[in-house]
């Protein structure tokens, strides 16, 4: 495969007569409000002279435009100016894109004098950030995966280079929510932990997307569930033009896609990827070698400009097994992950239609879904399976939602009202081997909950002072059926307020007070004890958290932004593990699963700091942003005393800078820093007792010094650089990605192995029901080179 990306380069770059050829801009401007299409409107490309006048259809062509990221400025007598998402336009290809404006009560004048604050959203004013097309294709150390993209804006913390765990504000990796085109999505990565966000590789093909929200904070009431995050991601139509096909080979996987339309009211983008990281994990000697296929569709259907309908799918299908062969060739470190680390299979979809009308003077939306995920490991005594089981799970979590959401777009303010529904079937089998009071105890349990779940919200929304001031005002209540408690919506009542004011036309003072509850993972809610009791179903209630964030943001004209915003949230209801003690806001970033356990809900914690960004928006082809997070994370231990989480990592820096060289040459960096997670130390005790060991084969924390110890600091440099080629019917895009660049070493928590250099057990000489232990260094040093291909026709 290398040496066939190595034989195109050659060839494309020995290629004399290809220059870079301009592309079209097609799409069409309509009313947010009524829908219809919007005739004499003004769409101009963001920062040239060209431009076009819509026709009577609202649509409009712009011939003759360089390749590259752009914007286009949409303006229109009584309209908001509206600055689009991005558009990538590529030589001798048409893009497309559709633009809804907004009406205003005010003069053309006045809109142009303060553009950006008609686009601060009231409800969102702060702690939202969006990644637009270009970072998602072109950033250093991403290699086009969502998910690690989303790791480089401020407040959202990484774990580990391999996984995609998302830490925001200092929250646990579960109290995100993600959104596809309005359709809530549970899973977004392969080899997800269930009950938490994280997993391996991103599911979502960025092909699909035109553009992601992500909210930090201050989450709008139509967005229940959350406690550190919203990601929506808005997916773009099919091609109207004529079927494309569209071919990527990148770090980890090849993808193919087909878009186009299917008669005049329809188009439809799909596609399917399947991995070769196996074959890479091979080559570099890592114990584990995953497997992965994933699948994506969106149909959209326009009955006429009032009604459409869209269907959306994802879905995957995961393995990782063992690399087995390192059990007699491997170091020491990787023989010692083999002896623990089981093999997992696990597949997931989510299938859903969002059905919109839009009558006069409101817009109706009605989502329907199913989604599944069947998440199953097995670990082998020595991995030999002829031994016996040390442990084996299979658990399968399925829920049918329907939702419905009316905004009205009429009234003098802005008023929007929905409620839905939620059935869930969650089953699990497991078998384990557990070390309790003693002694090696096999438990086993064949659980099942069903359960309905409900929600409602209403937000509204208004201006000010001349549209200086921006207030809104939301509230929304969630429960379900698994007990008494969570039944009743009082006790969840989560209502919210934001404000925000132009002191100056070039600064804004903004704030939010919101309060949030989150159902617990159905891990906890239907976890079965060895005696066949539900032991969380009447402790269980919803984790509630109340939070503050006040920001100000200064723009000086239309290249430069600068914010900081402060924030606290604290929380009540947290699940306590009953067994180890400590919260389970500071699990969930290991593979398999999280929350499976007796628990208590009477954990408390909180987490504050300040986030500053400064970013220089695309200025003679240089884009660059900084993000800088300090920040403190604590939860309580079942006694009720305060701990670092294992996400307390005090502080993160990013850099991030890109810049189109010309010719259609692109380079990025990044270069990340981030302070050292705390980390507990081993019970030794527990930890030589042989019997204990052969449950786990790893060391026992020492739960009752829970993260005394702290890592050494993190950073790293990705880099990369693209070039792309047009031709007369196609085009082709050729990237390098450099991650870890200048071969940073990044320490992890210290291990133990209970073998010798020589691999026999180290018995206590004083006790042969002991053995000794020796301290493995740990550590990663490991420069990754990726060559990406991109075709599409």
């Amino acid at each position: 495969m290398i040496r066939l990306y190595y034989a195109l380069l050659a060839l494309v770059l020995s290629t004399t007569t290809l220059l870079a050829q301009q592309g079209t801009i097609k799409g069409q401007v309509y009313s947010a409000t009524s829908h219809d299409p919007l005739e004499f409107a003004t769409v101009r490309v963001q920062g040239t002279t060209q431009g076009a006048t819509t026709d009577s259809l609202g649509r409009f062509t712009i011939p003759s435009v360089q390749p590259g990221f752009v914007r286009l400025v949409v303006s229109m007598l009584g309209y908001e100016t509206t600055i689009s998402s991005e558009v990538h336009v590529l030589g001798n290809q048409t893009s497309f894109i559709d633009i809804a404006l907004n009406e205003t009560s005010t003069s053309l004048a006045e809109v142009l004098v303060r553009p950006n604050r008609l686009l601060k959203r009231a409800e969102s004013p702060l702690s939202l950030q969006t990644l637009s097309l270009k970072q998602i294709e072109k950033s250093a150390g991403a290699n086009r995966d969502v998910s690690k993209l989303v790791q480089t804006l401020p407040g959202v913390g990484a774990t580990d280079p391999n996984r995609n765990d998302l830490i925001v504000r200092g929250g646990g990796p579960s109290e995100n929510v993600f959104y596809l085109d309005g359709i809530e999505i549970p899973v977004i990565n392969h080899f997800a932990t269930q009950g938490a966000s994280g997993g391996g590789v991103g599911m979502i093909n960025p092909d699909f997307v035109r553009e992601i929200n992500f909210y930090t904070g201050a989450f709008p009431a139509s967005r229940t569930n959350a406690l550190s995050s919203v990601m929506e991601i808005k997916q773009r139509d099919g091609d109207t033009d004529r079927m494309h096909i569209k071919a990527s080979v990148g770090a980890s996987d090849a993808a193919l896609t087909l878009e186009g339309p299917l008669g005049r009211k329809s188009s439809i983008i799909v596609s399917a990827r399947q991995s070769y990281l196996q074959w890479l994990f091979k080559a570099i000697k890592l114990p584990f070698l995953p497997t992965y296929n994933d699948f994506q569709l969106k149909y959209k259907y326009r009955f006429d400009a009032h009604h459409e309908l869209s269907i959306v799918g994802i879905g995957a299908i995961d393995n990782m097994r063992l690399n087995s062969q390192l059990q007699t060739t491997g170091t020491e470190v990787q023989r010692y992950i083999l002896s623990y680390l089981p093999e997992y299979k696990q597949w997931n979809y989510t299938i859903g239609a969002v059905y919109k009308h839009y009558g006069r003077g409101h817009v109706d939306s009605w989502m329907l879904s199913r989604n599944m995920l069947r998440n199953g490991g097995v670990k082998y005594q020595g991995n030999d399976p002829a031994q016996g089981k040390l442990s084996e799970y299979q658990s399968d979590e399925t829920e049918n939602k329907l939702r419905y959401e009316r905004m009205y777009t009429s009234l003098p303010f802005k008023l929007s009202f929905g409620a839905g529904l939620r059935y869930a079937d969650y089953s699990n089998d497991a078998e384990r081997l557990i070390y309790q009071s003693g002694r090696i105890v096999p438990v086993s349990y064949d659980a099942r909950v069903k359960l309905f779940a409900y929600s409602a919200f209403a937000q509204a929304s208004d201006e000010y002072l001349n549209q200086r001031l921006k207030l809104s005002l939301g509230v929304n209540l969630v429960g379900n059926t698994l007990n008494s408690t969570m039944s009743n919506p009082l006790p969840q009542l989560s209502p919210r307020f934001s404000a925000s004011f132009a002191l100056t036309d070039d600064i804004d003072l903004n704030a939010n007070l919101g309060r949030y509850a989150m159902q617990p993972s159905y891990t906890t809610m239907g976890y079965r004890a060895s005696d066949g009791s539900y032991v969380n179903k009447e402790r269980l209630r919803y984790i509630m958290s109340n939070q503050a964030v006040l920001g100000a943001e200064y723009h000086p004209g239309d290249y430069l932004r600068f914010s900081a915003e402060g924030f606290y949230k604290s929380y009540s209801g947290y699940p306590i593990s009953e067994r180890e003690g400590v919260s389970l806001a500071s699990k969930g970033t290991d593979y398999g699963q999280v929350g499976d356990e007796a628990v208590l809900s009477k954990g408390l914690g909180r987490a504050y700091g300040v986030e500053l960004v400064a970013r220089l928006m695309p200025w003679h082809q240089l884009s660059a942003t900084a993000t800088y997070t300090m920040f403190r994370s604590e939860f309580t231990d079942i006694s009720g005393i305060y701990r670092p989480s294992s996400w307390d990592t005090r502080q993160m820096l990013n850099l991030l800078v890109s810049y189109r060289l010309g010719k259609s040459w692109f380079l990025s960096a990044r270069w990340r820093y981030i302070g050292g997670a705390p980390y507990t130390p081993i019970d030794m005790e527990l930890s030589t007792n042989k019997d204990a060991w052969a449950v786990t084969h790893r060391a026992y924390p020492d739960y009752e010094r829970f993260n005394t110890l702290r890592l050494p600091d993190k950073h790293q440099l990705d880099l990369r650089l693209d070039k792309e080629f047009y031709f007369k019917h196609w085009m082709l895009n050729l990237y390098v990605d450099v991650q870890n660049a200048y071969l940073s070493s990044s320490v992890s928590a210290p291990i133990y192995t209970n073998l010798d250099t020589s691999g026999r057990v180290m018995d206590d000489p004083t006790d042969p029901s002991r053995h000794q232990l020796r301290k493995l260094d740990y550590y990663s040093k490991l420069v990754l080179p990726t060559l990406g291909l991109i075709i599409k026709i």
